[in-house]
């Protein structure tokens, strides 16, 4: 259908503004918005006034939703009902304005409806009742957009309980979904908790729920909107779309666009504003429960003594009247450990004179105190919304001065969920479930939850997390022994997962290392639980099975060393079932099992960069493979791999050893060119499930010569790409040298994998460093163009 349009309402001309309006530089945020919704209003009114919506026609065009609260983004639909009153209304009229609107390419989602169908579905719809208290008149009869918007509110307040249970449940449902907004790598700043609908939420709340203010009169509030909003807008304008996720690569360009001085203030930003979001939503829907219940639903001032100056009052952890935070220094923590056990709030009065009264602890901390932290550090993951809420109110940062600096700090690597602090609470949650496994559980807990405090300070992270948990340690009134072992786990809390996944767990010279390293059973024990603990709240990337596996192994074989044991060497390849298959003289491939864990078992007459052709293979398959060893006997070899097996998608899919089998015959017989095909999967593979990175990991190859007693160690770091196990070994069989084993370790957007390679006349470590050299810089060079 072509479109009939009025004066002043060519869609050529609307479209034409919009752009001009969007790339105007100056207007940001909310400005933004509003400018972009007047210019609607303007396109669509003289549309609806060319088609009879005029005042008095019995017509209204209404705008609902974030075009009704003038919250118009650049990717949104214009969100509008042409609602009538009394009498059908002929088909052309909704055309004339539809039409020009889809002839524009702008997004519309529209709707004509009686004014008594919409009421009827304001009564069951939550969605459409939610719609209508965000309505306004954009065109046409001002009568009936007013009775609809005074009987929209009407129905909204007079069934409160019923609209109250289902938008708390819808808004529980959504953040489970789409996380919190403060402390992801890439929030959602939409939907996600603390984000711009729970906002909206605030208003519905405060429209009906006399405890609930609205948050437009609210200046934090109204600071915490116009951010979001602001980066929503801006993210729209340099994508395009309705992109509602803060990804990884449009990070950089929100921030010079909005004038941050890099992306990680950016962050920083996102996550304070949606923390306070988040931190009202709470509160207010605890007032709104509260509310709702009335007298007859609490307890009616029966306090119930927890302790000194604190009570537990109608489910919430309060302060008795003579409680004194100045004075009792252990106050602010026995409140949110007593408040984590029970798990229940802290009342927002108690947090008000936790506030106002907390002092920072000069000295050493007296007993009480540190006691009070581990309680409420022991909790669990019940200790994570009362630590957000003495963070939020600046308690925590007022008891341990240390923890402003990784405040919203991000964590700009796909390795990583949450931001530092998120990440050490979480930490120190998962630590919670593991102290019956160590001797002294108040270490582990309190070095869990410092592990990474120095990513808020210059420089390496470790380094400076040593100063800083050493002068914590002291003012916690820790001993000094105690003081060391808290530095240890700082020192070493990157160890075990390191040399697990990137040496040979088995080699006397790795466990010697780690052992010496470590020092005693109790640090290991300490360290082990905190691997854990840091990799189960750092992503699925950083844990899982085979991790937990390969950590296991290390820690039993240095605890056997440090025990003075003699050491359990796992027997190597080639097994009796190796030799059998080898027998054959032929070439097979095996695979046993599906999903995490799968081994993948290749036997074939041995051939100079049959690894490289092997990696290739699998890659090309869809296989990630995870760890790799190799063995000879005679003129035949066995390379077996653990693998993760993923289609292009990211779905699991494990492809049959005779196919594979088929697949490996043809490549040695030159009838697939890996490096084509590879580099075409790469394309596709690069569209869908690989972890992205803020910046690109830089290419970097170490060579280690004294970590094993019998080969050489080249430690390649790079960035992720499909093939690039196929790459290095294929380099390595270039250069003449032999790979007995390998381990990969994927870090979200970067790899490290270690490949022990030999010298195959001496079956040694190579003892030329300029034949090292060579092969570095042929990898470098290789890894730079991959």
């Amino acid at each position: 259908m072509t479109s009939t349009v009025a004066d002043g309402a060519h869609p050529a001309e609307f479209k034409a503004a919009r752009e001009a309006l969007l790339a105007r530089t100056p207007l940001s945020g909310s400005a933004l918005c509003r400018a972009y919704s007047g210019l609607a209003d303007d396109f669509l009114g003289a549309l609806a006034a060319a088609a009879g919506v005029t005042d008095g026609s019995g017509m209204a065009l209404v705008a609902v939703g974030g075009y009704g609260r003038r919250e118009l983004c650049p990717g949104s639909d214009l969100d509008v009902t042409l609602v009538h009153k009394g009498r059908n209304i002929p088909k052309d009229v909704p055309d004339a304005i539809w039409y020009p609107v889809w002839d524009t390419g702008v997004g519309l989602d529209h709707s004509v409806r009686g004014m008594k169908d919409v009421l009827a579905a304001a009564g069951t719809d939550l969605k459409v009742v939610l719609g209508l208290l965000d309505a306004r008149l954009v065109a046409g009869d001002r009568a009936v957009a007013a009775e609809l918007m005074d009987r929209g509110l009407e129905c909204w307040r007079k069934d409160t309980r019923k609209w109250m249970e289902q938008l708390y449940e819808s808004t529980r449902q959504r953040h489970g979904h789409f996380g919190e907004v403060a402390f992801l790598l890439e929030p959602e700043l939409k939907e996600g908790e603390g984000g711009l609908r729970d906002l909206t939420s605030l208003r519905a709340l405060a429209a009906t729920a006399p405890v609930v203010e609205d948050w437009r009169a609210e200046p934090p509030l109204a600071e915490a909107h116009e951010t979001l909003l602001a980066v929503r807008v801006q993210l729209h304008r340099q994508t395009g779309r309705a992109l509602d996720r803060l990804l990884l690569p449009e990070q950089d360009r929100v921030a010079e666009a909005l004038a941050y001085a890099d992306a990680d203030l950016l962050m920083a930003a996102v996550a304070t504003m949606a923390r306070r979001v988040a931190w009202y939503g709470d509160d207010a829907w605890r007032r709104v429960s509260a509310w709702l219940a009335g007298p007859k639903g609490r307890s009616g001032g029966a306090d119930r003594p927890l302790g000194p100056g604190l009570v537990l009052r109608d489910g919430e952890v309060a302060l008795t009247a003579n409680a004194d935070p100045e004075e009792d220094q252990a106050l602010a923590l026995r409140a949110g450990a007593a408040a984590a056990e029970l798990g229940v709030p802290l009342a927002r009065s108690c947090l008000g004179r936790l506030a106002a009264g907390t002092q920072t602890l000069e000295g050493p901390w007296p007993a009480e105190v540190r006691n009070a932290l581990v309680a409420l550090l022991g909790a669990g993951p019940q200790a994570i919304p009362v630590l957000e809420a003495l963070d939020h109110t600046g308690v925590l940062a007022r008891l341990l001065p240390e923890w402003e600096p990784v405040r919203n700090r991000p964590q700009r690597n796909a390795f990583h969920r949450f931001t530092v602090d998120r990440h050490l609470c979480e930490a120190a949650a998962n630590a919670a479930q593991l102290v019956r496994g160590v001797r002294r559980p108040d270490l582990l807990l309190v070095g869990t939850w410092l592990h990474d405090i120095g990513k808020g300070y210059p420089g390496d992270h470790t380094a400076a997390g040593i100063e800083v948990v050493a002068r914590i340690g002291a003012r916690m009134g820790f001993d000094p022994l105690d003081v060391d072992v808290l530095v240890s786990m700082v020192r070493h809390h990157l160890l075990l997962p390191d040399v697990a996944t990137r040496r040979d767990v088995d080699d006397p010279r790795t466990v010697e290392t780690v052992a010496a390293a470590v020092g005693d059973i109790d640090t290991l024990e300490l360290l082990a639980a905190l691997t854990e603990a840091d990799g189960l709240a750092t992503g699925p990337a950083a844990w899982g099975p085979w991790k937990a596996g390969l950590v296991a192994t290390l820690v039993r074989n240095v605890s056997a060393v440090l025990a003075g044991a003699p050491l359990e060497v796992s027997p190597g390849l080639p097994t009796d079932e190796h030799r059998r298959l080898m027998a054959e003289g032929s070439l097979r491939v095996v695979v046993s099992a599906t999903g995490p864990g799968t081994t993948v078992t290749v036997v074939a007459p041995d051939r100079r960069g049959l690894l490289a052709t092997v990696t290739g293979v699998l890659a090309l398959r869809g296989f990630d493979i995870l760890s790799a060893a190799v063995a000879c006997e005679g003129e035949m070899a066995v390379e077996v791999f653990e693998v993760m097996a993923f289609d292009v998608d990211g779905r699991p899919s494990v492809s049959p050893g005779e196919e594979l089998t088929k697949d490996l015959a043809a490549a040695l017989a030159g009838e697939i060119d890996l490096q084509t095909e590879l580099a075409s999967r790469e394309k596709v593979y690069a569209q869908g499930r690989r972890p992205r990175a803020a910046k690109p990991a830089e290419a970097r190859v170490l060579v280690d010569n004294d970590a094993s007693a019998s080969a050489s160690v080249v430690e390649v770091r790079s960035q992720n790409a499909v093939g690039l196990l196929h790459v290095v070994t294929r380099t390595l069989a270039e250069h003449g040298l032999d790979v007995v084993s390998a381990k990969v370790s994927t870090l979200g957007h970067e790899v490290v994998d270690a490949f022990y390679v030999q010298d195959p006349e001496s079956k040694g470590k190579v003892d030329d460093p300029a034949r090292l050299e060579a092969v570095e810089m042929a990898l470098l060079a290789r890894l730079g163009r991959s």
